[in-house]
């Protein structure tokens, strides 16, 4: 077990939250907001996409995050996040907005989110502001640069640049292919499994 000081950091959808978008989408009925980094890997080009079909649709960011506010967090994750931030520090790094964030923390006891940005005027998202590119592994690194032991957990491509630079790192609820691409990440579907791991680095 480490004896440096340790922080934990999750990202947020698919490991503790549903894909805000794709619930975004069956909330609201809007279909063409399933579309992910799965179907369009350029980050700028989708959301430009995405931007573009709350606009076409006359959501406000008010609608939005009144939606939002519905999405509920996976089963089991408030009790597995309480448990963990009971012995360890937590970050949660997310690709998502703050103002996203602002209705969906709460379901989680407001745990501490780093994260990006939308440009809202007049209640309409005009635009998104990143904090800084490749945010997780920056952070994952900063953390490290401070002296601490960062153990990361996420489930999808854009988390793999942070696990690879964590100091232990896993796999949680991810896809098959992804856990098959990566063999060197362990890898966990329950919460319970995934904490008795964390406690036993």
């Amino acid at each position: 077990m480490t004896d440096q000081q340790r922080v934990i950091c999750l990202d947020v959808e698919g490991v503790l939250m549903p894909e805000v978008w794709i619930q975004l989408a069956e909330l609201t009925g809007i279909d063409e907001l399933r579309r992910t980094t799965r179907d369009e890997p350029d980050y700028d080009v989708l959301m430009t996409y995405r931007l573009g079909i709350l606009t076409e649709h006359d959501l406000t960011m008010s609608t939005v995050a009144e939606v939002l506010a519905e999405i509920k967090p996976l089963d089991g994750a408030p009790d597995f996040l309480d448990e963990l931030r009971s012995r360890h520090q937590v970050l949660l790094l997310s690709d998502t907005f703050e103002q996203y964030a602002g209705a969906m923390m709460p379901h989680l006891g407001m745990p501490t989110i780093f994260c990006h940005r939308l440009i809202v005027e007049n209640d309409r998202i005009v635009n998104y502001e990143l904090r800084i590119p490749d945010h997780k592994r920056r952070t994952v690194e900063a953390m490290q640069g401070l002296n601490f032991h960062v153990t990361a957990g996420g489930d999808s491509f854009n988390d793999l640049s942070m696990l690879n630079a964590a100091d232990a790192a896993s796999l949680f609820h991810a896809p098959q292919q992804i856990i098959d691409d990566n063999p060197h990440l362990a890898s966990f579907q329950e919460f319970g499994d995934f904490l008795a791991w964390i406690d036993g680095l």
